[in-house]
């Protein structure tokens, strides 16, 4: 069955290694995990089971662009599917939902943000589920190198929604995250395909190049390359124009690719590569994840990757089509400050752990609901969002909370219809209902806002029914509905716990999980300055043993092992002048909140890591700011806290 859907469908002669094998273990009703290397062909491994499955197939993926690639593919082949997205009209999101519950769509694709809002939440407990897929899965391990805190909660919404089994897809992971997803999906080992992570067709190679010498050589080696394509990464958006610009200069067509730049010029961009129309894209990391070009011939780090599995996951997209294709890392260690300066930032000092165990204590009392938005939260702590995030899940396994749901604080509508046409529409008990929405509803020029506590105060309307009946009135297009400001509502499970306590062990935890991704840098400086087989040493690196122990295609296996340089020598930190550098910043902060700034928050300051409070503050326009950047975190602190004890 599956061979003929195969060739039927998709125009495949045959499958790839472990895809059958995964294919059959969903089929047959099982929970797997395919762990695949980057281009080896994992989405199939859900696309062909959800045309035989009888319910629909929701996919969590992280990203909008892994999204919309797999959306096409699947279209040209003739598959219902579609996705929810923040790039969507609100009418747009409600054709899908409709095409959804009546049972025409076979895939639906979200993000796993969307599961917390709750409009959506309610829509897919109406719509049977067959099959949850987790795309990019390693982000639901605290040991994986992209952990994201929501996916952790999605063994609960498996639970919540009744979906009867989950299939899990990722191309890196390490033996330890492997038993991890494992065990938070309880998915048996003889259930776990995996491929191996040796590519034949790569020939990898690592130069040791000085930071001022990495232009030249970048145009050396991709000139003969000319009319190939390509990708450079790069870490920062500013290096990503550079280059772009020297290489057009040098007579090559290149792009830069970032962040930056706007959703539709991004999106231009990218069909412009994929129709070949631009050989060389220099990008910072978000580019490439689900772009299925199969004859990326050149693949350059310009710039350090942030981990091995990061090195990995970019290098698998060249040569998908297992045509011989270059990998070549400029390795120095002058990039090192920056990587490890994205690690340090998600570190929250312990003073802010402490503000929101305190916001917790004085919230809520034992039993008791915690409701917080977490811009507001992140602010008042000064921990950025997504360690904010972390910290919030750390308290639920802890026991100390407990997620109940989310809710937008704030709805208003617009009318399209006079409301007496609106409540005219109804008779009974719901008309009642209606002219209740509409007399409580607080209308200005334009719109009107609904008051919840006012319509259960006097009307005993509960909360879930007014938005069920406001999501019908946009259906039938009878209104305009915006939602705004994410509530999200914990219940406080026990209170037996000592604040300073807990901030010091979740603090430990943060710093526990700083060294591991220090560590994991560290990881990949030894593999670019091995002595024994690239190939090998990166296959064993994710438990895969059956690579050959000489590739043959290397910089090692052909004698050349990449010295890296440091970096040219710095002045030394004492001869700074610290009140120079700090005072102006740290009277700002006592002016703004009576507090004193410690040799956390005056280290990022100088090494020019954002923080919530210093958008608010305005730092960056403050003498001092970034002043540092160039020296390695750790030293600027060790300085920092000899200079506050003088």
């Amino acid at each position: 069955m599956p061979r003929n859907t195969l060739a039927a469908t998709f125009g495949y002669d045959a499958f790839r290694p472990g895809q059958e094998a995964a294919i059959r273990s969903v089929l047959a009703g099982r929970s797997t995990a395919a762990i695949f290397p980057t281009g080896s062909g994992k989405s199939l491994c859900y696309q062909l089971p959800a045309l035989h499955l009888p319910h629909l197939t929701l996919v969590v993926s992280p990203l909008l662009a892994l999204m919309q690639d797999q959306l096409a593919f699947l279209h040209r082949h003739g598959i219902a599917a579609a996705s929810i997205d923040s790039a969507q009209s609100r009418e747009e999101a409600a054709e899908v939902m409709a095409r959804a519950r009546s049972g025409e769509l076979k895939i639906l694709m979200i993000s796993v943000e969307r599961l917390k809002n709750e409009r959506f939440r309610g829509f897919i407990q109406q719509v049977p589920i067959s099959l949850l897929v987790v795309d990019e899965a390693h982000c639901i391990s605290e040991w994986g190198h992209n952990f994201r805190p929501d996916y952790l909660k999605l063994p609960d919404y498996q639970r919540q929604f009744g979906i009867p089994q989950v299939l899990l897809l990722t191309a890196t992971a390490t033996p330890a995250v492997i038993a991890d997803m494992q065990k938070k999906f309880a998915i048996a080992l003889e259930d776990v395909v995996t491929t191996g992570f040796y590519r034949s067709n790569l020939d990898l190679a690592v130069e040791a190049v000085p930071g001022p010498a990495r232009l030249a050589r970048l145009v050396d080696w991709l000139t003969p390359r000319k009319g190939e394509p390509g990708i450079v990464y790069v870490t920062l958006q500013k290096t990503a124009e550079q280059v772009a610009e020297v290489l057009v200069r040098s007579g090559l067509s290149a792009a830069a690719y970032h962040a930056g730049m706007g959703h539709e010029a991004r999106e231009a961009l990218q069909r412009r590569f994929m129709a070949g129309q631009v050989d060389m894209i220099v990008a910072t990391i978000a580019f490439g994840m689900g772009i299925d070009k199969s004859d990326v011939r050149n693949l350059v780090h310009y710039d350090l990757p942030k981990s091995v599995e990061n090195y990995s996951q970019e290098i698998g997209r060249a040569g998908r089509d297992g045509a011989r294709s270059g990998c070549l890392v400029l390795a120095n260690r002058d990039g090192l400050n920056v990587l490890e300066n994205f690690v340090y930032g998600d570190t929250p000092e312990r003073d802010g752990i402490l503000r929101v165990l305190q916001e917790l204590r004085g919230a809520v009392g034992e039993g008791g609901r915690w409701e917080l938005t977490l811009n507001a939260l992140s602010d008042q702590s000064n921990i950025r969002q997504l360690p904010l995030k972390t910290l919030l899940v750390q308290l639920e396994l802890r026991g100390i909370i407990a997620p109940l749901f989310a809710y937008f604080a704030e709805y208003r509508f617009k009318y399209l219809v006079e409301p007496d046409a609106l409540v005219a529409r109804f008779e009974g008990e719901r008309r009642q209902f209606v002219e209740a929405l509409v007399a409580t509803s607080q209308r200005a020029r334009t719109w009107s806002t609904v008051d919840f506590d006012r319509l259960w105060s006097e009307h005993q309307a509960e909360r879930a029914r007014v938005v069920k009946a406001l999501d019908f009135f946009q259906e039938r297009g009878w209104i305009e509905l915006e939602s705004k400001q994410m509530t999200e509502v914990y219940a406080s499970l026990r209170s037996d716990w000592s604040t300073d306590a807990l901030a010091d062990e979740l603090h430990g935890y943060f710093k526990r999980q700083e060294a591991s991704e220090i560590g994991r840098i560290n990881a990949m400086l030894d593999l670019f300055a091995s002595h024994t087989c690239l190939s090998q040493r990166l296959a064993a690196y994710f438990g895969d043993h059956q690579a050959p122990t000489r590739c043959g295609h290397c910089s090692v296996c052909r004698g050349q092992v990449a010295h890296l340089p440091e970096p040219a020598a710095l002045p030394a930190l004492e001869g700074k002048d610290f009140a120079a550098l700090c005072d102006a910043f740290r009277q700002r902060q006592h002016d703004y909140d009576g507090r004193d700034a410690g040799a956390e928050s005056l280290t990022r300051f100088l090494c020019g890591i954002a923080t919530p409070i210093f958008t608010r503050l305005k730092a960056r326009n403050l003498p001092g700011f970034a002043a540092l950047e160039d020296y390695p975190y750790a030293q600027v602190r060790d300085w920092v806290s000899r200079q506050l004890d003088l």
